[in-house]
């Protein structure tokens, strides 16, 4: 039996015939078992990574798809006779398999084993045992499974690993006397992969070593340029280093084409022009340059990690520490991308990495961690655990800059559950002062910005009011050009809020203020985390607050808080039993800014409906958050006090 996973996934019997291995889910569980290297995967590992919203019976369909698998890769086994081949094993499963039966391990053995060759040995056997290893990839690994997270992140490294050993094997044949022979071959790889520094090396060593010295002085500059013009970066010692021995006439050293290994430090230092500082400033600006600027962002962190160099994809994933206020990402596969990058790179650096690169990869993974956007209570308690980290790193440092982003990263893992907004204003208090005496003057804007969340949240709206004016003169200076798009819709749960007063604005006189607020929103663009549903969300909540039914314009875009909106909009319909559906499907509220509002929605449907269970669920979620405003944490809409909500809830339950 061989099984192959670079390229499509496949496996072939001893003479070469495929196994029918049956559907992709079939696949994927073989591909996933392979990945893990012979170590037992836990069955709710494998449910999690087959599934990222798990069907009621998504285990049953796992054995499902194990049992068919075992059928193909052993179809002479008796009945009733052990597997020797996927085999069960403690809570999961295994693959037992050889290592060479595998054409991935084969692959990261005979890298390995070729790493071992000392620099400037020739070994002859060494890129013959890579060629082979090499020759084995028929596409990009786990092709054909193209939706997993896990799979992604494995294609991620075995490319790396890929590249790394394309590099090997010219340094191993340039060691042993090649030249003319690997110029176009390596002209191809440093053209395809231009952020790779030891590939320009091994290019001008292989034109030095054809005699070609003019040349290889040429691809040196111009891996000087391109590193400077794109990346912000100086070239290594080892290219500085190549340069002067050819100029000098001298055989090259073979250690500056090495490719690089995962170590610290490895003598690629940042320069003052980095794409990343470039987007940050972007970013502050907001609209088209905000959305340019997280691409951009995006694409220097992959030509950090194309370059192999640890320090410096540390430091590029890290130097983007744009202030971030709301818990739902604008583009969450972006962030995803992110965060899976600052992982590896924490992964690589180990715990006995700088300390300063750590903190911000931390603080990365804390803020990037969207807590909307996190599934399952592993993910959102490693953001958690990030944000405690970067900030107890960050205060041993002393560094005031590093300790405001990891703030940021904390205030961002804040929402745990509801009631939360005393500790919110905690932190951004100590932003705030942080940032006022070491000149942050964008994280001042932030800690401004938390504490009008908070103070809305406690309904506050003169303290509030006082943060949002203060938030505006700082953006006035920092050309903080979203700032006076958020304290609008302040001012417009402000007018809803004081709507219910007497002789207060009138109700669409607040409609009015949300209105203009979302058409400022709107024109602000690259904030759908931010913009999607607002309006809807705040329309009923002014609804709510004058004891009205739902908003039923079918216009209206509810986005992602269409699950909890929909039992009260189909209420207003007159269409109680789908709403009674509708609300037995509706999940838990994520951990965010709009928590309280959407169990209170949930609460209040529950008691409309004369459903007990769910309304006992809400109020056990609002109780820690009884004296405060539903939605307001937001600092952008409310729905009224949650008391009223929690006491709706409380009744509903007791009569049950």
């Amino acid at each position: 039996m061989r099984i192959d996973v670079l390229g499509a996934v496949r496996a072939l019997h001893d003479d070469g015939t495929p196994v029918d291995l049956g559907g992709p889910r079939h696949r994927e569980v073989l591909a996933r078992l392979v990945a893990a290297e012979g170590r037992m995967v836990a069955t709710d590992t494998l449910v999690d990574d087959l599934w990222p919203d798990p069907p009621a019976r998504a285990v049953g369909a796992l054995r499902t798809f194990v049992a068919a698998l075992r059928r193909a890769l052993e179809p002479e086994r008796p009945p009733r006779t052990p597997p020797r081949l996927l085999v069960t094993e403690g809570p999961g499963y295994a693959l037992r398999l050889p290592r060479e039966a595998v054409d991935v391990h084969r692959f990261e053995d005979a890298l390995t084993r070729a790493r071992r060759v000392p620099e400037g040995s020739a070994a002859p056997t060494a890129p013959a045992d890579l060629d082979a290893a090499l020759a084995a990839w028929r596409g990009p690994a786990y092709a054909d499974v193209t939706a997993s997270a896990w799979a992604r992140r494995e294609r991620t490294r075995l490319e790396e690993l890929r590249l790394e050993a394309t590099e090997l094997r010219a340094r191993l044949l340039l060691d042993a006397g090649a030249g003319a022979e690997l110029v176009a071959e390596l002209g191809a790889h440093v053209a395809e992969h231009p952020w790779r520094e030891p590939a320009w090396g091994l290019l001008a060593r292989a034109l030095h070593g054809a005699g070609r010295q003019a040349d290889a002085l040429a691809t040196l500059r111009r891996a000087r340029t391109m590193l400077a013009d794109q990346l912000g970066l100086d070239p290594g010692a080892g290219l500085r280093r190549l340069e002067t021995d050819i100029l000098r006439g001298t055989p090259p050293s073979p250690s500056p084409s090495a490719p690089p290994r995962p170590t610290w430090p490895t003598g690629v230092r940042l320069g003052p022009r980095t794409t990343v500082e470039l987007a940050r400033t972007l970013a502050l600006a907001g609209g088209d340059a905000l959305a340019h600027s997280r691409r951009d962002r995006l694409a220097a962190v992959r030509a950090a990690e194309r370059t192999g160099d640890v320090a410096l994809t540390a430091r590029v994933i890290g130097a983007y520490d744009v202030p971030a206020l709301w818990s739902r990402a604008d583009d969450p596969e972006q962030s995803r991308a992110v965060v899976e990058a600052a992982e590896r790179t924490l992964d690589a650096l180990g715990p006995a990495g700088p300390a300063e690169l750590r903190a911000r990869l931390l603080a990365t993974v804390a803020v990037e961690s969207r807590s909307a956007d996190l599934t399952g209570t592993d993910a959102e308690a490693r953001a958690a655990r990030a944000a405690r980290e970067a900030e107890a790193l960050a205060r041993g440092l002393g560094d005031p800059a590093l300790l405001a982003f990891a703030l940021n990263g904390v205030f961002l893992q804040s929402f745990s559950r509801s009631g939360l907004a005393p500790a919110r204003d905690a932190t951004g208090a100590e932003l705030l002062d942080l940032a006022t005496r070491h000149d942050l003057p964008n994280f001042a804007v932030l800690g401004r910005l938390v504490r009008l969340q908070s103070a809305s949240a406690r309904g506050d709206l003169d303290a509030a009011a006082a943060h949002a004016e203060a938030a505006e003169q700082l953006a006035a200076t920092t050309e903080a050009s979203l700032v006076p798009v958020l304290t609008a819709w302040f001012r417009a749960r402000a007018t809803a809020a004081r709507s219910t007063e007497p002789g207060g604005p009138s109700a669409a006189t607040a409609a009015a203020h949300y209105r203009a607020a979302e058409d400022a929103l709107a024109a602000a663009a690259a904030m759908p985390g931010l913009h999607r549903g607002l309006f809807a969300l705040a329309l009923l909540g002014l609804r709510l607050l004058h004891g009205r039914p739902a908003p039923t314009d079918p216009a209206l875009d509810w986005g992602p808080y269409r699950p909890w909106t929909q039992p009260l909009v189909l209420l207003a319909h007159h269409r109680p039993e789908e709403a009674r559906a509708a609300l037995a499907t509706a999940p838990e509220p994520p951990h965010d800014h709009l928590q309280e509002a959407l169990w209170c929605l949930t609460a209040h449907a529950a008691a409309r409906l004369g459903e007990p269970r769910t309304a006992a669920r809400a109020a056990t979620a609002l109780r820690p958050a009884r004296a405060e405003h539903a939605g307001a944490a937001s600092g952008l809409l409310t729905l009224g006090p949650v008391a009223r909500y929690l006491a709706e809830a409380e009744a509903c339950a007791q009569r049950g």
